[in-house]
């Protein structure tokens, strides 16, 4: 995962543990602003369509409710099952800096549906995107693991990613999620909708 990146002459103007302690509680605060700047805009997006239900492809009305925003704090499998869970989670994951183990997750289910003539197209791109060793997007996977990967994205079949998308989501399960519950984002859906539902 990216950290953060000081400039040659912003850490020469950093002098002690002090300094560099309110430089990184500045970059926190910027990066949980920008984090609320983004919900906002999510949401902007999503409430409208939650009011008036989502038209999904068979045409039926999707409401997003309480009672679904709630069965997201069950299970992370709950939450990703869910396409406005996805959504919310991936705009948090994007806030920690961690958003490729949701897209590297979502590009392994989208993977496994591959007809068996397309597998060879989609596991390089899968491989150079999130696996290789310098991928723009690389998961946190060990190098038996990334080595093991490559290995079978050379000759591909629907599982040649499982292992990996396991490892993934086993971090999210333990890492991001817990944080995910806690977090204002999810806290203030879930209220904004439980006070919806009693008006």
């Amino acid at each position: 995962m990216p950290g953060f990146f000081f400039s040659h002459n912003n850490m020469a103007e950093l002098n002690g543990k002090e300094d560099c302690q309110l430089a990184e509680g500045k970059v926190h605060k910027k990066k949980q602003k920008a984090f609320g700047a983004d919900l906002k805009s999510y949401l902007k997006f999503m409430v409208p369509h939650i009011e008036s239900g989502i038209k999904t492809s068979n045409s039926k009305n999707v409401m997003l409710s309480a009672e679904e925003v709630i069965q997201w704090s069950q299970s992370l499998e709950k939450l990703l099952a869910s396409q406005s869970g996805q959504g919310v989670f991936r705009e948090f994951l994007k806030s920690e800096f961690s958003e490729e183990n949701i897209e590297f997750w979502l590009a392994c289910e989208d993977y496994k549906k591959t007809k068996s003539d397309h597998l060879h197209g989609k596991a390089e791109r899968i491989y150079e995107e999130f696996v290789q060793t310098d991928a723009i997007k690389q998961i946190n996977i060990d190098y038996q693991m990334r080595e093991a990967t490559a290995k079978k994205a050379q000759d591909p079949t629907h599982t040649s990613f499982d292992e990996a998308q396991k490892t993934v989501y086993i971090l999210m399960e333990r890492d991001s999620y817990p944080r995910f519950l806690k977090s204002k984002s999810y806290l203030n859906l879930l209220k904004q909708l439980q006070t919806n539902t009693s008006k």
